[in-house]
């Protein structure tokens, strides 16, 4: 993505001058229960991934993997908190308080009668610092209040493309890779170029100024929900909800199903399909199915400080799926110092 929904940036800034500096807290929908099969564990972690963590938190079990469930995936640099499963069937808990790690503590325990599910969470709360603030504040702060009132473009964080996931998932879809990737290998190169396609035709709609409103042929998609439906936009009280965020135009998950009927939404996404075709046939040849994904997102109980017009303190919450880049990235021109440190 190139373009920018509410113009240029006011201000440049550097994020993750330390793990503290992006804090990530992950929010299921619900607590467990005290009772059942499955050890829950309250996670902290720092300087590690998710899959890290679980793999490790296995060991100290005694369990394989499989027996060890969590919902989202977490950036390894960052401080994030997140429930993890264990399958302990017919066993005690072990002894969780002896367990030392550099990379996770342990913050609390109970029991819980089902297996965390990967994908199903509400959301997450982040509190973010950006530092070395450089440009005009009183336009940031205006721009602050434009995103908690309207929202940002819901696009793909550059987490999501990896450092060649998308190159790999070419030569996945013609033949070319050596070696057959691991499942979860592949479906990070599969959810790349999904992503990039979906990034596309989101960056189309900003830069003719409709990614936040319906255009003949939307399918729109209800606020904090998964439910579409064909969407009027000669309606006005549809158009209203939009304007008050109750529901989202969308752009395509690529893959089997049925396109959208002819209309200027599917003139725009069949421009991009026909850009990337390599990748539509790609994805539709391991059988993923279509999806929708709103192309907007709302940024909840969003709140914010500057502290001597060098430091933006943010919080907010975001459903599933979002990006908290994605809202820096309507703010600030940022540079990553743990990407140029990894590098």
């Amino acid at each position: 993505m190139t373009d920018f929904a509410w113009g240029a940036r006011p201000v440049s800034g550097v994020i993750r001058t330390a793990a503290e500096d992006f804090r990530v807290v992950e929010d299921l929908g619900y607590e467990p229960s005290g009772e059942g099969e499955h050890l829950w564990l309250w996670i902290e972690k720092r300087g590690a991934n998710t899959v890290d963590v679980a793999r490790d938190l296995a060991r100290l079990a005694g369990v394989h993997p499989r027996a060890v469930g969590f919902a989202g995936l977490k950036d390894r640099n960052a401080v994030t908190r997140q429930p993890f499963s264990i399958h302990l069937p017919g066993r005690e808990d072990p002894d969780w308080t002896q367990w030392t790690h550099e990379s996770f503590v342990v913050l609390s325990a109970t029991r819980h009668a089902r297996k965390i599910q990967r994908g199903k969470l509400t959301g997450n709360a982040f509190e973010l610092v950006v530092r070395e603030l450089i440009g005009d504040i009183d336009v940031l702060t205006h721009r602050l209040r434009t995103i908690a009132e309207h929202g940002v473009p819901n696009g793909f964080g550059e987490q999501r493309f990896g450092g060649n996931n998308i190159a790999r998932a070419r030569a996945l879809f013609s033949g070319e890779l050596r070696r057959a990737p691991s499942k979860a290998k592949r479906g990070f190169y599969l959810s790349a170029a999904r992503s990039l396609i979906f990034n596309q035709v989101l960056a189309e709609r900003i830069a003719m100024g409709n990614w936040n409103r319906l255009i003949d042929g939307d399918i729109a998609m209800l606020d904090g929900t998964r439910s579409v439906f064909v969407a009027d936009a000669a309606d006005p009280d549809q158009q209203s909800r939009c304007d008050r965020l109750d529901l989202h135009p969308t752009g395509p998950l690529a893959g089997l199903g049925d396109s959208l009927v002819d209309s200027v939404a599917a003139a725009i996404e069949q421009a991009v399909f026909d850009r990337n075709q390599d990748l539509v046939d790609g994805l539709k040849k391991f059988q993923l199915k279509a999806e929708r994904r709103a192309l907007r997102m709302r940024v909840a109980d969003l709140q914010w400080s500057i502290e001597d017009g060098q430091i933006l303190r943010l919080s907010f919450k975001l459903q599933r799926g979002c990006f908290a880049t994605s809202v820096l990235r309507e703010l600030i021109e940022y540079t990553d110092v743990s990407r140029k440190s990894s590098a």
